[in-house]
């Protein structure tokens, strides 16, 4: 049995056409849209959580993020293409005119660039187009080269928000970058949506080095599309007017073998990927949740047959429209109610800590190809709100609105569940100092992502009480921003209507900022409070100076041998006795009972 598992190991490790071997953690991102037609007001929402460890293409961590004004180029000027260390790609290219950041090569720049948010991934540009990602594995995943593989998902969507205003318009520049100038790393799937429509990218490298292969996919008026590290676009079928794709897919993939024309309709999944990333269920269950939650009524089963299973749909219309709220509440789940929650079973602890610590088997590699599935020595399920996250959007683009407001990116530093969603206009011109700074690699309490991740960490100690204390807090600060958002839409439409368009953006940047920092203000004091609540195993009243010790739930004192410990001076005889259950009852016994006696009482 151990040579078999050893030469099934050696033998995964050997992926077809795959010239690397990932050595940084890449991202495991969950993303959606919601299309107009599928929310309460028709707003679009595009969903993106940034659940990777690293730097990205800035050269920095990818924790913070990044504001980009709009700039005028000079004819002529070209823009460079950065390298992505967190691509899965050992390749880098060279550094030039000062930049600490690797370039791959350069492409024409056009005469003017939109504004935009971006981190790890373009986010939201000035224009109201959106952007979300995640990363998929394929079978062909090759190093960048200068001149040759410059783009990654992360520098593509750059370029799309900064030169798009349309979703179609997107696809269509990302696919053609891609056959130009060709794709390295992991496989990735991109969303791009405007306020009519939203349709999804999909990509990896080229088994002949040149370009790359890539299809795009409309999503349907009126629904909800979600993935989760699996490409989720199935049939091509030529002719279609909802899917487009690269010219040479078909030649390339029959000409590398992946595919023959004999096995019928083209099915991009089975092509170019062996599915699901990490461990069974890892993508899909993901998909399956955020699917189930929206629309009970199609009684979606939470079990596959494999990762090329079409039990879930390529997007799904919602039982009841989809609201900002709704939005949120996507990321924030742990399957809660599910026979997966996370929340319950030896695993969370005595207080329901749903978060797990990752070990060896919790790899993201990959652990199938066309012959054999590693299977791992055990698995936790993936939930959508996961302990590495460093950062989560909802992006939104509002109705009835002048185009200058229209758009609104809910950004939430570290982990999805505890953090609170901070409003930054998309044509604001700059964002709270707290989140464009900050690192993993150094504790700096000032930033968006510590503030948030203390206290995610510390609730930790004590999930099921301190949670209630957050969810509390998080949901006043929502709604505040929510309501401070329509009232300076309306000051701002005022100035607009007047023609000061300066002052509405000054209006809208002044807000942006001044609302991050009062979040982080808040979230701050938040955490002292809890510290001094929570601190020692006890739970203190800092008003009342009340302090009561909580101890632990009844089922946990059973589990954990409570009723063996040193309640009776016959120790050793307690320790010997089996089928004692903790019930939470006290017995008085006279001194000179013998142990006999006293256990009759127990």
């Amino acid at each position: 049995m151990a040579d078999i598992c050893c030469r099934t190991k050696k033998i995964l490790h050997v992926i077809l056409f795959v010239s690397i071997i990932c050595l940084i953690p890449a991202s495991a991102c969950t993303i959606f849209v919601v299309t107009p037609g599928a929310s309460e007001d028709g707003s679009v929402f595009v969903g993106h959580t940034n659940d990777g460890v690293g730097k990205d293409w800035r050269n920095i961590d990818d924790v913070s993020l990044t504001c980009v004004l709009p700039v005028d180029h000079e004819e002529g000027a070209m823009r460079a293409v950065y390298f992505d260390p967190n691509s899965g790609s050992d390749a880098a290219g060279n550094k030039a005119d000062g930049s600490e950041k690797e370039i791959l090569g350069y492409i024409p720049q056009v005469s003017h660039t939109y504004g935009y948010y971006t981190a790890s991934y373009g986010m939201i540009n000035d224009q109201n187009l959106m952007s979300g990602e995640c990363t998929d594995y394929a079978k062909v995943e090759l190093d960048a080269e200068e001149g040759k593989r410059i783009f990654y998902s992360s520098e593509l969507s750059n370029v799309a928000l900064e030169r798009c205003t349309k979703a179609k318009e997107a696809v269509e520049l990302v696919g053609g970058l891609i056959d130009e100038y060709g794709y390295y790393g992991t496989g990735e799937t991109l969303i791009f949506a405007d306020s009519e429509e939203a349709w999804v990218i999909e990509m990896c490298s080229s088994p002949d080095g040149e370009g790359g292969l890539w299809v795009a996919k409309k999503v349907p008026a009126g629904e909800v599309f979600a993935a989760g590290n699996e490409f989720r676009i199935r049939e091509i079928v030529p002719g279609d007017k909802n899917i487009i794709y690269s010219d040479t897919l078909f030649e390339k993939t029959e000409a590398a073998g992946m595919r023959s024309p004999s096995q019928g309709t083209f099915d991009w999944l089975e092509t170019t990927s062996y599915g699901e990333y990490s461990h069974p269920y890892y993508s899909l269950m993901r998909v399956w949740r955020i699917f189930d939650r929206l629309s009970p009524s199609l009684e979606l089963s939470p079990y596959v047959e494999n990762s090329y299973a079409d039990d879930y749909p390529f997007s799904i219309k919602p039982d009841e429209k989809v609201n900002l709220t709704g939005a949120f509440g996507l990321f924030r789940d742990h399957y809660e109610g599910t026979e997966f929650d996370l929340t319950e079973g030896v695993a969370a602890g005595p207080f329901g800590n749903p978060y797990r610590y990752l070990g060896p088997a919790d790899e993201h590699t990959d652990f199938q190809n066309d012959t054999y599935m590693e299977v791992r020595p055990g698995a936790n399920p993936r939930p959508v709100s996961a302990i590495f996250c460093s950062y989560s959007y909802i992006a939104q683009v509002r109705p009835d609105l002048p185009d200058e407001l229209k758009g609104v990116l809910w950004f939430g530093p570290a982990v999805t569940y505890e953090t609170v969603y901070a409003p930054i206009y998309a044509n604001s011109g700059n964002v709270s100092e707290s989140y464009s700074s900050g690192s993993r690699l150094r504790y700096n309490y000032d930033t968006a992502y510590w503030t948030f991740d203390l206290m995610t960490n510390w609730a930790m100690l004590r999930y099921d009480s301190m949670i209630g204390d957050i969810l509390a807090a998080q949901s006043r600060l929502e709604k505040s921003s929510y309501e401070m958002i329509l009232e300076t839409d309306k000051k701002a439409a005022e100035l607009l209507e007047k023609g000061d368009v300066e002052g509405a953006k000054s209006l809208l940047t002044d807000f942006t900022v001044k609302r991050g920092d009062e979040i982080i203000k808040d979230w701050k004091f938040l955490t002292a409070e809890m510290i001094v609540k929570y601190s020692n195993g006890l739970v203190t009243n800092p008003i009342t100076e009340e302090t009561t010790e909580g101890g632990y739930p009844d089922w946990w004192y059973d589990y954990s041998g409570y009723q063996y410990g040193p309640r009776i001076y016959q120790l050793e005889e307690l320790r010997e006795t089996e089928g004692l259950n903790y019930t939470g009852e006290y017995v008085d016994v006279l001194k000179n009972s013998t142990f006999e006696e006293i256990v009759e009482l127990l």
